[in-house]
């Protein structure tokens, strides 16, 4: 079952982030991910949590595949960079749903 990761976070070491992002999209891919979206914060709507600057969303294949990219071994070098580059990170995971009624009964 498809699993989708929202990641909402701001930018604290540019230069971390883009040792991050040179790599991450490629390892994401090779894990079973595929980037759907990228944007910056324009406004909040509705809601009070704090904003974020940057949210990506990411479909994977699978938990297992999500979980396969958080603990490869290979990536341990990656992933500090993801943490000292961004702070205040939120990473959600959600199921795919074709539709809301499984929700509403």
């Amino acid at each position: 079952m498809k699993v989708y990761a929202l990641n909402l976070f701001n930018v604290a070491d540019k230069e971390e982030y883009l040792a991050y992002s040179r790599r991450s999209a490629r390892e994401v891919q090779a894990h079973g991910g595929t980037v759907i979206a990228l944007g910056r914060f324009r406004e909040a709507a509705a809601g009070d949590i704090n904003p974020r600057q940057v949210m990506i969303l990411v479909e994977w294949d699978s938990k297992e595949a999500f979980d396969s990219y958080c603990n490869d071994p290979k990536l341990a070098d990656l992933h500090p960079h993801r943490h000292k580059g961004a702070s205040d990170y939120i990473w959600h995971l959600f199921d795919r749903l074709d539709d809301l009624r499984p929700l509403l009964k």
